[in-house]
């Protein structure tokens, strides 16, 4: 028996060494792939977006409606201001008459 126990002694010390060297060489391949990659480079800008014809012809769409919106607001107003100035101008003038008694 004791030369069953020796050959179990014998190749329990071979595993032993074995799992070391294993160890060892699993160490040596980890740290030769870290050395081997290459870091990803950080983009340096973000990507430009395509030119969006639909946004820019929308925006250009609205931007003539309120324009004409604004002009016609503007003629409007203009128009009350000269019927304003006209009615005070024909106020002015029946007052005077009034007052001078005609």
């Amino acid at each position: 028996m004791s030369e069953a126990l020796e050959k179990a002694e014998a190749a329990a010390r071979e595993a032993a060494a074995n799992t070391v060297d294993v160890a060892q060489i699993v160490a040596t391949v980890l740290a030769t792939q870290q050395l081997t990659q290459q870091p990803t480079p950080a983009p340096l800008a973000p990507a430009r977006q395509e030119f969006d014809t639909k946004k820019w012809v929308t925006i250009g769409g609205l931007s003539i409606a309120a324009g004409l919106v604004a002009s016609l607001f503007a003629i409007a107003v203009a128009i009350g201001a000269v019927s304003v100035a006209i009615l005070a101008l024909v106020l002015r003038g029946l007052w005077r008459d009034y007052v001078k008694g005609k």
